[in-house]
């Protein structure tokens, strides 16, 4: 399985542009050294440019257009404005969090989930943080991360919750399909009403039109999803699916079509043999009912 790692992942925008620049620079039939040497650029630093490691600007792309043939003007403001669009990517609203944030790698993961369309998390323990409350957030996050001082869990706690307003809501949210293990709402995190709260926000999440909730019940056994949690972003056409495996200190995403196509067929396993949503609904409601005795 290959893994790749990265402090911050490329923008969904900035792998669109890598891959046009590079297509266009392969129709004309010229190398890298050839384009570097017509232009007087560094060659490695068009080479990181078409593999989406580093921006670049308008005037270097104008450039490229035009020693490329590009004379098309439609053509030419599609490119340009990926251009733009990275650029904007680069300031993202989590930023002034950048101090808790980058040591697990997860501000890449933002930066990902940013332009994703649709999400595919499985969570065999915890609730996704899309759907978790303040206080399940604020628990989970002081217990996890032990290195942090008050104010800083209180930094994350107000990422997740802003993460759920720009993701899940507003004029273009993502779509979201969660599967969540049993064993997620029978570990106690928090008080008992920390946990009743967290299950009501769960059975309200299953009335958002753009939000799938699905229980495995313990009876399923042994599974597919035992190997641990993932998320499966989905981005706007042409750019390639990703997978996200979060870890304590060294977070990968997997951007192979194979190793996307293994965890989707998986994800695909776990949702043919999960409780329906309505049923879902009814067996978080019974939990939280037991929890209540």
């Amino acid at each position: 399985m290959a893994l790749k790692r990265s402090l911050v992942p490329q923008s969904v925008y900035r792998r669109q542009l890598a891959a046009r620049l590079k297509e266009l620079r392969d129709a004309t039939g010229l190398t890298l050294s050839e384009v570097a040497g017509r232009l007087e650029v560094n060659q490695g630093s068009l080479s990181r440019i078409e593999n989406g490691e580093r921006g670049t600007t308008p005037v270097l792309v104008r450039a490229l257009l035009d020693l490329y043939g590009v004379d098309d003007e439609h053509r030419r403001a599609d490119v340009l404005d990926l251009v733009r669009a990275d650029k904007e990517q680069q300031k993202p609203w989590w930023r002034k969090y950048s101090t808790v944030l980058t040591p697990t790698r997860y501000d890449g993961y933002l930066a990902l989930e940013a332009g994703a369309t649709h999400l595919a998390s499985y969570q065999p323990m915890l609730v996704p943080g899309l759907l978790q409350t303040e206080d399940y957030a604020r628990a989970v996050i002081s217990q996890m991360r032990k290195d942090l001082s008050p104010p800083q869990v209180e930094s994350l706690v107000k990422v997740r919750m802003e993460r759920q307003n720009s993701r899940l809501g507003g004029e273009d949210p993502s779509s979201l399909r969660a599967i969540l293990d049993e064993a997620v709402l029978r570990r106690r995190v928090g008080s008992v009403e920390v946990m009743r709260e967290q299950m009501r926000k769960l059975v309200e999440a299953c009335e958002q039109p753009n939000v799938t909730v699905q229980l495995l019940p313990f009876s399923l056994g042994a599974h597919p999803g035992l190997y641990g949690p993932f998320v499966i972003l989905t981005f706007p056409h042409p750019t390639p699916n990703l997978v996200w495996l979060e870890n304590p200190k060294n977070s990968v995403y997997l951007e192979s079509s194979e190793d996307v196509e293994n965890y989707t067929d998986i994800f695909d396993q776990l949702r043919s043999t999960a409780l329906d949503p309505s049923e879902t609904r009814t067996r978080i409601a019974r939990i939280s009912k037991e929890l209540e005795e």
